[in-house]
């Protein structure tokens, strides 16, 4: 891969990272006793009813799990970045082969090759 088109992914991954900060921190903040860990803010409504209350239930949960999703989104990213300063950005952590910059597009922080991860996730 050319040096331009691994500093073109690596301006893109900068900029999936800070959204990703920005949406945890949104959704809540780190958890101090556990690093990598992001706990939610409980929404409150400021009424005690019935309905209030399933409705602050409801958005907590779906809010936990947009919170684990970008949590974990967030670690792919910081991996693949730290892969790009290690100068080995693009290539699978399975069988070392070079990740199609198609796959790359699609998704910036890719570890894997396609056939890897077809292979992983029982897609073949």
């Amino acid at each position: 891969m050319t040096p331009e088109k691994i500093a073109y992914f690596k301006d893109r991954l900068l900029q999936e990272l800070q959204r990703l900060n920005q949406q945890i921190q949104d959704l809540g903040e780190e958890n101090p006793n556990q690093p990598g860990r992001f706990n939610v803010r409980y929404p409150e409504s400021g009424s005690n009813s019935e309905d209030d209350n399933a409705a602050e239930i409801t958005e907590y949960t779906d809010e936990q799990s947009i919170m684990a999703r970008a949590a974990d989104e967030l670690k792919d990213v910081e991996d693949a970045i730290k892969a790009v300063e290690n100068g080995n950005y693009g290539v699978c952590k399975y069988c070392k082969s070079e990740i199609d910059e198609k796959r790359l597009e699609a998704r910036p922080a890719s570890s894997s090759c396609i056939k890897c991860k077809k292979l992983f996730t029982q897609e073949l």
